[in-house]
Order: structure tokens, then C-alpha cells, then sequence
């Protein structure tokens, strides 16, 4: 009976080995997972790439010798394509993972330069780091948890902070500003600009003048009304023959602040962007050797040029005192500008609440500077589709960037408008499609932050763009009547 027992435990004997092995097996499974998941960060803080030493000349300044190392050591992977990358960037899926990363990295700023060659940071580049720093967006989740010591303490991003107000107040803050204001993204026009006022009379008369266009029909302030926010007020523009624009016109007030001409920035300055409209067959539908015809004989162009250029009357001293003339064009002394040079008073509660909600959704990553805008390029849908949502065909004016460069990365870029006197510079968006500041302001948070605002926050950062209306020549523009 014993020995039969013995025969029929051996078979059960065995599975309970197997079974043991598979158990052994199943647990051992999650050790090396746990350990393999552990190879590739504790690697990372071994063998980490060399960095570029920072420049002597840069570190005296003791306030970035605080900063420059954190971004130098926590920064440069995803914002430089010029540094050594890290050993496991010869893997096919890590280089592509990677490639992608620098690649958007770079495209929001690029702190090679800045950090290790001659040049210094701009104010879209200071905007874009304190976008990141507010949104706790850097390093990103998938970053921080193969980079361990990439995470910013809080040391870190005290130090940061110093040095982007340090910069600002030191390199763009503006003269009439409060010393309490110097380190904001955003600052007050000046009061006035200089000019040569003879050439400014000149191009008044030019910018005024129907004679431009080839039917004497349309002049550049048909476009660009000085009674209606430096626009025409409507979705598109009318040229010659009542034909219509494929774009909305940006406003002529403050636009010699943008660092470029046009949505899609073919005009590098003014004096480039003088040409295109009076060669343009929809809007002037004319050429310069026609308008000189027509006005070469007028007395007052005959003196004026005679007096102001050696060569008199020709295509490039036209486009000039046009020029001379928009870059008077600003508007001082809004209700913000007074409030950032000193007046406490000069704005509501609710707008100061309005401004602080613009700063920290981050609005000022690309409405910084004098103009709050004009200084950069940015997508159109960065965080969300808008040409989808739009719920219509995508024509060519929305490619953007794209019709002047044909590079794929630059579809739907376009510079970035201004957002001085947004009150009578409606509609808005390239496309003019949003008619209400209210949800212009709501389609920005979405497609551009990824933020969805409380209707408190949109109507407090309506009031605040609401104080952004300035004057010209003293004047409001919600009072400037109609020229002649």
C-alpha cells in the first residue's frame, strides 16, 4: 500500500516542481522589467554627454552664472541640434524619438547661440522659457523620467526667473517705464519716435493718395484706415474693381515693430512692404512707372522730392517717405501704458487681474514687447487643429509661411499680429473669422495654449486688451475722425 502511494505522489511530485520553476519564472519577469527600466536612467546619470564650457565673459554676469548652467545641463538636449547627443541616440527608435524632440525643441527656441556663441536672448526666446517655467511644461514628463537629474528644483527655477526679469530690465525695458514694471514682458510705447518731419508730410500725402492705385479708385489707407485701427474693418480687404483679398489686413499702427511685413512675412521691413500692395492685381493693381507718371507733375511732389533726395522722384524714395511716414505711426498712452509707467490708477482691478491671467496661461510666449506681438512666428493650431474646427476649405492664404518658403515645417506659420488697439482692429485671426474679441480670445486659449478659460478669465482679459487702445497724435483712436 506504501509503494503504491509512493508511485501515485511522484507524478504529483513533478508538477509541483514544474509549477514551482513557472512561479520562479512569472516572478522573476517584473525583477528584470523593474531592472531594465532602471538601465537606461541610472546609464543617463553615468554617462552623460560633454557640454559646451560657458563663456567666461557670460559667467561674470553673476546673476546668469546662476542660470546658464541649468539650462546648459537640463536644457540643451531638446534645445540645440549642436551639442553631443546622448550614447543611446544610435538606436533607431531612440534617434527617431529624439530627433523629433530636438526638432520642436529648437523650433520653440534654440539656446545654442544665446548660451555658448556671441549673441544674446531675445525677448521671444526670455517669453518662450517663462512660458515653460509657468506651465511646468520643462523638461517634459517623457524626458524627466529617463533624465532623473533633469527636473527643475526649486532653486532652479527661482534662479531662471531672476535672470529672464535681469535681462529684461537690463537690455528691453523701456525708458518711460516704472522701475517696478522693467522686468515685464510687456512695455510702454514711447511718447514719440524722431523723424525727419518733411519726409513724414511727404509720406502722409503718398499713403493718402488715390493715385497709387490704377483706376485713382484706392490708397493705402483704404487698407489701412487711420480712422479704423490702421484697417479697413473687415474680413478682407477691397482692391481695384471691387475685387476681394484672400487675407484680412493687418493693422499699419505700431507695425514698425514687427520683425517682418505681411502674415506670411515676405516684406522684411517697410520699405519692402511698400512695394507689394501697388504691384499687387488685386489690391492696387498698378506699378511705380505708372504712379510716377501720374504724379510727377504735381507741384507739391515736385518740390517735396526735389528738396528731400538727390534723384528726385523714383520707385525707391516713394516706397522711402512712405515708409518715413508708418514708422510714426504709434500709439502712446493707452490706459496700460500709463499704469506700466507709474499710474496705478490708470487700469481696473479687473483689468489687472485680466494681465495677470494673459501672463500665466501664457499668452506672452508670443505677445511680448512694445506692440505685445510682431516679433516672431508661431503656427496657427499649435496645440489643436483650427482649419478642422473652422469647418472649411484650407485655402492658400492659410498655408501661411509655407507660400513664401515651401518648407513643410512652416504650414500655417504666420507672424504673429499685435495686439495694440485690438479694440478697433476687428475682425481678427488672418483668416477675419472671429468677429468678437471675446472669442478670439477663446480660440487662442484653445488652439494655441491647450487651455479652456472661465468666462471670468475671458472677460477680465478682455477688459485688459480693451486698456491696450492707444492714441495718435494725441488723439484716441476710438475718436479719429475719417481722413478728408
Amino acid at each position: 500500500m506504501d509503494a503504491q502511494d509512493k508511485r501515485q505522489d511522484r507524478p504529483e511530485s513533478k508538477i509541483s516542481k514544474s509549477q514551482l520553476r513557472r512561479r520562479r519564472i512569472i516572478l522573476l519577469i517584473p525583477v528584470l522589467a523593474v531592472l531594465g527600466a532602471l538601465f537606461m536612467p541610472v546609464s543617463n546619470l553615468i554617462f552623460k554627454p560633454t557640454r559646451p564650457a560657458l563663456p567666461a565673459a557670460k559667467l561674470a554676469d553673476v546673476v546668469f552664472a546662476k542660470a546658464g548652467p541649468v539650462m546648459q545641463h537640463k536644457c540643451l538636449d531638446c534645445h540645440s541640434d549642436h551639442t553631443e547627443k546622448p550614447w543611446y541616440f544610435s538606436l533607431p527608435v531612440a534617434k527617431t524619438m529624439i530627433s523629433k524632440d530636438v526638432t520642436d525643441g529648437v523650433a520653440a527656441f534654440d539656446l545654442t547661440d544665446a548660451l555658448f556663441g556671441p549673441g544674446d536672448f531675445s525677448q521671444v526666446q526670455l517669453a518662450q522659457i517663462e512660458y515653460t517655467l509657468n506651465a511646468g511644461t520643462m523638461p517634459p514628463f517623457r524626458y524627466a523620467a529617463m533624465h532623473w537629474d533633469s527636473t527643475l528644483g526649486r532653486d532652479d527655477d527661482k534662479n531662471l526667473r531672476s535672470w529672464i526679469i535681469d535681462v529684461r530690465t537690463k537690455r528691453f525695458a523701456a525708458p518711460n517705464v516704472a522701475p517696478d514694471f522693467a522686468g515685464e514682458p510687456v512695455q510702454p510705447l514711447p511718447l514719440t519716435v524722431e523723424a525727419d518731419e518733411r519726409k513724414v508730410a511727404l509720406g502722409d500725402r503718398l499713403f493718402h493718395d488715390k493715385r497709387l492705385s490704377s483706376d485713382d479708385t484706392l490708397a493705402c489707407a483704404g487698407c489701412h484706415g487711420l480712422d479704423k485701427g490702421g484697417t479697413d474693418q473687415a474680413q478682407f480687404a477691397t482692391g481695384v474693381d471691387e475685387q476681394l483679398g484672400p487675407i484680412n489686413s493687418p493693422t499699419v499702427y505700431n507695425s514698425s515693430y514687427n520683425h517682418v511685413q505681411f502674415w506670411d512675412g515676405r516684406a522684411a521691413d517697410l520699405f519692402e512692404q511698400a512695394d507689394g500692395p501697388v504691384n499687387n492685381p488685386i489690391e492696387m493693381a498698378s506699378n511705380w512707372e505708372q504712379v510716377i507718371g501720374k504724379i510727377k507733375d504735381d507741384p507739391y511732389y515736385q518740390e517735396a522730392f526735389a528738396e528731400l533726395y538727390e534723384d528726385g522722384m523714383t520707385e525707391k524714395t516713394i516706397r522711402d517717405a512712405i515708409e518715413a511716414f508708418e514708422e510714426t505711426l504709434i500709439t502712446p498712452n493707452s490706459p496700460f501704458d500709463k499704469y506700466l509707467m507709474g499710474e496705478k490708477e490708470a487700469i481696473t482691478d479687473e483689468q489687472r487681474r485680466g494681465y495677470a491671467t494673459f501672463v500665466t496661461v501664457g499668452c506672452t510666449s508670443c505677445h511680448m514687447g512694445p506692440a505685445l506681438g510682431g516679433l516672431d512666428y508661431q503656427k496657427m493650431g499649435k496645440r489643436g487643429d483650427y482649419f478642422v474646427a473652422r469647418g472649411t476649405d484650407v485655402l492658400e492664404a492659410d498655408q501661411g509661411r509655407f507660400n513664401v518658403t515651401e518648407k513643410e515645417e512652416d504650414r500655417h506659420f504666420f507672424k504673429v499680429p499685435i495686439l495694440r488697439n485690438i479694440e478697433v482692429t476687428y475682425p481678427y485671426f488672418h483668416d477675419g473669422t472671429a468677429q468678437e474679441l471675446s472669442d478670439a480670445i477663446e480660440q487662442m486659449a484653445i488652439y494655441q495654449l491647450n487651455v479652456r478659460l472661465s468666462e471670468a478669465q475671458v472677460a477680465e482679459m478682455e477688459q485688459f486688451l480693451l486698456a491696450l487702445t492707444g492714441e495718435y497724435k494725441g488723439v484716441p483712436l476710438t475718436e479719429i475722425e475719417p481722413a478728408g
